[in-house]
């Protein structure tokens, strides 16, 4: 029996493909549960605390619903209205929250923010998403290829665009999980050295494959997913001419898709910036688009995760 009972989950990096497959099946099971309109109240008087650096529509939304179907309730924090915003330090609001609730979740700019807060906190600690990774999101996408695909071993995802957040995340659950990943992207803005190797080292231990590419056609072929995301992520704005510059090629439009296979997915983490990195005929094809499932998956994905470190 996999216990994940009091874990931080900062990146899925930490976890093992059984871990992982555990909170796949429990999310799938959750997912069922909730389709029946029947919520075991398993986090019946927890509360998770809530921080928030960035905006949110998924996250904020996800996380409160989840905790209120379990049972337990939580508190929306933003960044400034905390004292962090006056000066305190991350690793004092962490000591303090941890005599008050039983989780915190974090949506921060800094990955090293989550690190300080889960090195002095005594509750586990949730990326809601940070510069670094973003694992909740990759969780609920390789639950939704889960459910798509019926497998994830030996399938194949090209993410087409920045090598961000969302791009190391995938690198990583991709590779723990046995699927190959191709990624394509400008030489400028690849992925992290460190995540690269973390995905190398996966590959080799699960059998899967990593490409770091920059052609788009190339990453693309044989694909059985199709996974972009914005070229200018919040924080970006200063760079965002240079960056959309720079990506011109890279969307995700109806002749890259060709290259694909027939029965291909295409995935989006969302908010999408139409016209830029997908056109609407992508986005919103019905047989092959499966963005609004995946947003879906966030909640049951994130359940699991509350249910199991909680």
């Amino acid at each position: 029996m996999v216990n994940l009972k009091g874990r931080d989950f900062l990146t899925l990096q930490d976890f093992t493909y059984e871990e992982l497959r555990f909170l796949l099946d429990t999310a799938l099971e959750l997912k069922r549960a909730r389709k029946r309109g029947y919520f075991e109240p398993v986090l019946r008087g927890k509360t998770l605390a809530m921080i928030f650096q960035k905006p949110s529509t998924r996250t904020r939304v996800s996380f409160e619903v989840a905790m209120s179907d379990l049972g337990g309730r939580a508190l929306y924090l933003r960044w400034d209205d905390l004292q962090l915003g006056r000066g305190e330090t991350v690793a004092d609001t962490a000591r303090v929250l941890s005599r008050y609730v039983d989780g915190i979740m974090a949506r921060v700019f800094s990955h090293k923010d989550l690190e300080e807060l889960a090195k002095y906190a005594d509750i586990p600690v949730i990326n809601g998403l940070s510069d670094l990774t973003h694992p909740c999101q990759i969780l609920a996408d390789l639950l939704t290829i889960l459910e798509k695909k019926a497998v994830l071993k030996g399938l194949k995802l090209a993410f087409v665009g920045d090598g961000n957040n969302v791009c190391n995340s995938l690198l990583i659950g991709c590779t723990k999980m046995g699927m190959n990943i191709s990624v394509a992207t400008p030489k400028k803005y690849r992925p992290k050295e460190e995540i690269i190797q973390w995905a190398m080292e996966n590959a080799q231990e699960s059998g899967s494959k990593v490409e770091i590419l920059e052609s788009p056609e190339e990453a693309v072929k044989d694909a059985d997913v199709i996974y972009t995301d914005v070229f200018v992520s919040m924080g970006e704005e200063k760079v965002a001419k240079e960056k959309l510059q720079a990506f011109q090629g890279y969307q995700v439009n109806r002749e890259l898709v060709k290259h694909a296979k027939k029965d291909y997915i295409f995935m989006h983490c969302l908010p999408a910036h139409r016209g830029q990195e997908v056109t609407d005929e992508v986005i919103d094809d019905p047989v092959h688009s499966v963005v609004w499932d995946q947003a879906e998956n966030r909640l049951h994905a994130q359940k699991a995760v509350l249910a199991l470190l909680l």
